[in-house]
């Protein structure tokens, strides 16, 4: 499970990539540079569409010399990569005009027979993704490969559903690639393209505030957590609507059995034509809220969260 995962090892600025043992290297002469044993001679150069239909080779246009995050994704998928994507968002924004200088951002159709250019288009429409954020798809045993050679695990093409929801954040010229989860907070993984991957330039965080700025946690409840790790990327607490709408009142504005259910299985609810969910979808831009595998007592304990957030504002 993604919320599992952890940091990859790194050692001397280089990941262990699971499942794969580091290159042999000779002895580096006296004065010479010791070439990156995660460069040219790892990362297959194999050739991907973006979403405007232009040919991209994977080491030579997407990756040499730059700082990138890379994930995988489909574009029909109802569980985790809507949440994958509504995280990155964030990060593209708190990185802002970065994004396509300084960081670049790929995300890699797992479905190239179905995610076409036009289609990742249509998805980034939805999505509203700003500039420097590509979308790339390809041939299914390429893709397959660049998962195994950046230490996840290969998709199986009969269940997509059950691909690795890592991913990868690294600096190329540096040999240093990173495993993230999707659970983590969009400041910090933006710190991590935006400052430490770039060497602590002192050109990468114009403006950045001292840790004292950035408070305390103060509510330690499971249901915080999981409404932050889960929720908050497509929603807020009464500052309006992200991606989806804001949730101030959503406790007193639905039934308690509808919102439950709908926490734990959206996706049935819109098969079934709800027409609460179907108005909710069609609202906005035609979103899909995903299914997060969330137990019952989990979504109670969101749900409880919610309610005393509601109760305090009401006071």
């Amino acid at each position: 499970m993604a919320s599992r995962l952890i940091l990859s090892v790194l050692m001397a600025g280089v990941l262990a990539l699971p499942g794969c043992a580091r290159p042999a290297a000779a002895p580096t002469p006296a004065g010479a540079v010791q070439e990156n044993p995660w460069g040219r001679n790892y990362f297959p150069n194999v050739v991907l569409q973006d979403q405007d239909g232009r040919e991209l080779r994977f080491y030579d246009d997407v990756i040499a010399g730059k700082v990138v995050s890379i994930n995988f994704v489909y574009t029909n998928c109802t569980d985790i990569c809507p949440l994958d994507t509504a995280q990155l968002l964030r990060v593209q924004g708190i990185l802002g005009d970065r994004v396509g200088r300084d960081v670049h951002m790929y995300s890699i159709s797992l479905n190239p027979e179905r995610d076409t250019p036009e289609q990742l288009r249509r998805f980034m429409r939805t999505y509203n993704v700003g500039p420097g954020w590509t979308f790339l798809t390809g041939n299914a045993e390429d893709v397959q490969l660049l998962q195994r050679r950046l230490g996840l695990r290969a998709v199986d093409e009969n269940n997509l559903r059950q691909h690795d929801t890592s991913f990868i954040v690294g600096n190329e010229a540096t040999g240093q690639w990173i495993k993230r989860s999707a659970f983590e907070s969009p400041q910090l993984l933006a710190d991590l393209l935006g400052r430490q991957l770039l060497n602590f330039s002192p050109d990468a965080a114009p403006g950045r505030q001292s840790y004292s700025a950035a408070g305390e946690v103060t509510d330690r409840s499971r249901g915080y957590y999981l409404y932050r790790t889960r929720c908050q990327s497509c929603h807020t607490y009464g500052e309006g609507d992200r991606l989806g709408p804001d949730l101030a009142d959503i406790t007193k504005s639905r039934p308690h059995a509808w919102l439950s259910r709908w926490i734990r299985e959206p996706d049935r609810m819109l098969a079934e034509g709800d027409p609460t969910a179907t108005a909710l979808m069609a609202r906005y831009r035609n979103l899909a809220m995903p299914n997060l595998g969330l137990r019952e007592s989990e979504v109670q304990e969101v749900i409880d969260y919610l309610r005393r957030r509601d109760e305090e504002a009401a006071r």
